[in-house]
């Protein structure tokens, strides 16, 4: 089992990046397609305190539902945007790249090259 594993989807332009330059250096992260398999709600939640992110910080605007929910609205509490991110999981940005050196989301790209020994 790989002790790096990254949150991905095969159709952003940067999660394919992040994941070929793992591969490239010989790692064999285990790859989540987190639309397909989103995480759990008490994992997300974790993954985004790992990160040291707001969880506002943590969701994509482009090309997910974000704006047409009003989430840009400081009404909505953190746990009310977890609550969307599971609905929706496309508001989940990516990717998300965890390793024994931390966890981080990985935009840009060059970013991962922090978290590898």
């Amino acid at each position: 089992m790989s002790d790096i594993t990254i949150y991905h989807n095969p159709a952003c332009g940067t999660s394919r990046k992040v994941l070929a330059l793992l591969e490239e250096r010989g790692l064999e992260p285990t790859v989540v397609e987190y639309l397909k398999t989103p995480p759990s709600r008490d994992t997300l939640k974790g993954l985004i305190a790992a990160m040291g992110l707001p969880v506002r910080e943590a969701m994509r605007v482009k090309g997910s539902p974000y704006e047409e929910l009003g989430l840009g609205d400081p009404k909505w509490s953190d746990d009310e945007l977890l609550d969307f991110m599971m609905q929706h999981p496309i508001l989940i940005n990516r990717p998300i790249v965890v390793t024994p050196r931390g966890t981080r989301l990985c935009r840009p790209m060059e970013t991962v090259l922090d978290l590898l020994p």
